[in-house]
């Protein structure tokens, strides 16, 4: 029986960072800006909102960390009441749904976060997280698909994408080619490289 962590994007989700300008509701969404360091992703968010609901979000964030995802639940409600054109709020629902086991509610939540920015490569990874747990493995593939279509450096999608297609897909050219790149991606990873030994052996590579 083989094993496969499920990854979230480790460190923050997104990060709501206030603006002297309100944001320019013509302008077409753009990638949501993305770095990498040691613990993960950090998505950047650049809008203005009240230093009530950069509070109630800090709070929110807080609490999921903890995994008091009611609490937690409840504070994000307040942040998209208050500041409905935000993403990162809508994002961290769909988590927090995923962890409660609301599924329903995060599919929704995460399909807000794109309608609102349909470039936003976390809220496709987590989407397609929420698909496989529903059971529907090709539609979680696409969105996987999409998130490493936007932001390929993204090895947390990579490495559910390679599990998806091993574990539940069956297909394991896919799975392999995947398991190597998230491999380049981080080196270190000793149970990633038993898994591609795992898979080469299955797959006579």
């Amino acid at each position: 029986m083989f094993c496969r962590s499920v990854l979230a994007v480790a460190g923050a989700c997104a990060l709501i960072a206030c603006s002297s300008t309100p944001p320019d509701e013509k302008k077409q969404p753009e990638r949501a800006g993305i770095q990498q360091s040691e613990n993960g992703f950090t998505l950047t968010e650049q809008t203005q909102v009240s230093g009530e609901t950069r509070a109630e979000y800090d709070n929110a964030v807080h609490l999921l960390q903890e995994k008091q995802y009611e609490q937690g639940i409840a504070s994000l409600q307040k942040v998209t009441q208050s500041a409905p054109g935000l993403v990162a709020p809508y994002i961290d629902l769909g988590i927090a749904y995923r962890e409660s086991g609301a599924l329903d509610k995060a599919e929704a939540s995460l399909k807000r976060a794109i309608e609102l920015n349909p470039r936003h490569p976390i809220a496709y990874n987590e989407l397609g997280m929420v698909y496989r747990h529903k059971g529907q493995f090709a539609v979680a593939r696409a969105n996987y698909e999409k998130a490493l279509a936007l932001v390929p450096e993204l090895h947390f999608a990579r490495l559910n994408l390679a599990i998806l297609c091993d574990l539940y897909l069956a297909d394991l050219t896919c799975a392999l080619d995947n398991y190597q790149a998230y491999q380049q991606a981080v080196p270190d990873d000793k149970q990633a490289a038993m898994w591609i030994a795992d898979l080469r052996t299955r797959n006579g590579r």
